[in-house]
């Protein structure tokens, strides 16, 4: 029997929750890209869009936050809605009260929900739970609306985005997931160059190599940075050491040193090839400064556009009220 996260839909027949990239139909994906360009569209000329009035959403932390939060509370409100935030160990959920109470509870006061935590099984139980939609901030799984930003960013500055190649050099982390999950629905050549032990997750390739099947994508492991960065569009990195890792240091900084996004590696993609990293970046391990800091790097547009994909987010999912 279907989970009730499964079960539930919100308009347009999309799912209740955005918990990962893959659960997301591809035309879920194009219907936000279409209404994240909308919106950014509104807002450098001015033109209102209070497309979410007498909303209010809940923001749950228990990671630190800048781009999310911000961005999530700051979109909120140009929506015409309201954005609260809640750290976890604020909440009687740091004195044992379970998540199914909680989330039942807070689904009568809210409208909807981003939580921001390590294990990707606590947000599928708020979703299991909750009448409201759950959205994922973050967890050691998945950064689902980091990966749904960055097509946004790649799809202004490229065009389009099916045929093109994105190379992730580095940690395979829950960013290089989500990427995985995301170039698959849209039809893109994603290559994670990431040395043995350190690879995305298996069944996250193998359900996107299904994807990729469909789009006309493709999914490839190559353990050699050189070979995996070869002739891409896209160029993407993400720090060596996420929260959570701090006593594996030494080992993964000798181990991903060959993998540091560099002159060198960059040389060896396409000529306009953008260079992408979601930030916070540690320039001298992951990157190298004149990489990041130089004229191919589109980083900084890659977070502004965490604002509009998560205010199209938030309108796609908070539009219609609760029991509609």
């Amino acid at each position: 029997m279907a989970s009730k996260t499964q079960q539930s839909r919100h308009g347009g027949g999309y799912p209740k929750d955005l918990l990962d990239v893959a659960a997301m139909p591809r035309r879920q994906i194009e219907d936000l890209l279409r209404l994240a360009r909308s919106l950014k569209t509104k807002q450098r000329r001015g033109m209102p869009h209070r497309l979410l009035p007498g909303k209010t959403l809940g923001l749950l932390f228990e990671k630190p936050s800048t781009r999310t939060r911000v961005s999530f509370e700051a979109g909120m409100n140009q929506l015409g809605g309201h954005a609260l935030v809640l750290l976890m160990g604020d909440s009687q959920l740091s004195r044992g009260e379970s998540v199914s109470d909680t989330a039942r509870v807070l689904s009568r006061y809210l409208d909807g929900i981003v939580i921001r935590t390590y294990d990707h099984a606590v947000v599928q139980e708020w979703a299991a739970a909750a009448d409201m939609p759950v959205i994922n901030g973050l967890t050691d799984h998945s950064h689902p609306c980091q990966a749904l930003s960055d097509l946004l960013t790649i799809q202004e500055l490229k065009g389009r985005l099916k045929g093109l190649t994105l190379a992730y050099v580095g940690d395979g982390n829950n960013v290089t997931n989500s990427l995985i999950e995301a170039g698959a629905k849209m039809g893109m050549r994603v290559v994670a160059g990431c040395p043995a032990g350190y690879q995305p997750d298996q069944h996250v390739i193998d359900r996107a190599r299904i994807d990729a099947e469909a789009t006309g994508g493709a999914i490839e492991l190559i353990e050699n940075p050189q070979v995996a960065v070869k002739e891409a569009d896209v160029l993407y990195t993400d720090v060596w050491i996420s929260m959570g890792r701090e006593r594996e240091q030494a080992r993964r900084l000798k181990t991903l040193a060959p993998y540091q996004l560099d002159a060198r590696l960059l040389q060896r993609a396409k000529p306009n090839a953008i260079v992408m990293h979601c930030l916070p970046a540690h320039r001298g391990e992951e990157i190298a400064a004149e990489v990041i800091d130089g004229p191919q790097s589109v980083v900084i547009d890659q977070a502004e556009n965490r604002l509009h994909m998560q205010k199209a987010i938030l309108a796609q999912l908070l539009t219609r009220r609760k029991g509609a």
